[in-house]
């Protein structure tokens, strides 16, 4: 099955949208300032050495960014974060999107007060995916902030964890 016609697109989104993730923004700081987007194309790739896999869309300026710094810092959203993960995906420009979070500076790199967890990593090498760049990234630094549950993504929109049977 090859791609291209808009009816396969659909039914491939919808499809790959039964796949639940977690919710991320990735940040880095680049000439022209901070930058950030929100994905849920992130996933550990390896332990030794620690490896990190980010997709990028071809043209994404957090991309444009990265490419400049070498860096980035996945923030793992919490569940409270829809408006914050709506913001980043938006189109604004680093600074807009940056204008009412608080975040600190690991590596030189904003990372959100907000984050359930963060994970810092030196870009290793960016290949070409289709319409989006995959980026590597080793493992500089990480932490976490607390226990809170985590912004989901699942079929097209942000949902939460289900409670556990009791």
């Amino acid at each position: 099955m090859s791609g291209g016609s808009a009816e396969l697109q659909r039914a491939y989104r919808d499809v790959v949208g039964h796949f639940a993730t977690g919710v991320t923004i990735v940040t880095t700081s680049g000439p022209e300032g901070a930058a950030g987007m929100t994905t849920n194309a992130v996933t550990s790739l390896s332990l030794d050495p620690l490896l990190l896999l980010v997709c990028f869309d071809r043209d994404s300026r957090t991309l444009d960014a990265v490419r400049a710094s070498r860096r980035f810092t996945v923030n793992v959203l919490r569940a409270c974060d829809r408006e914050l993960a709506a913001v980043f995906a938006s189109k604004r420009v680093g600074r807009d999107k940056f204008a009412s979070v608080t975040h600190a500076a690991a590596h030189g790199m904003p990372v959100l007060d907000s984050a359930l967890a963060w994970i810092s990593c030196e870009l290793r090498e960016l290949l070409p995916g289709g319409d989006h760049v995959i980026g590597i990234g080793e493992v500089i630094d990480m932490g976490s902030h607390g226990d809170a549950d985590p912004l989901v993504y699942f079929r097209g929109r942000y949902t939460t964890l289900a409670s556990p049977a009791g």
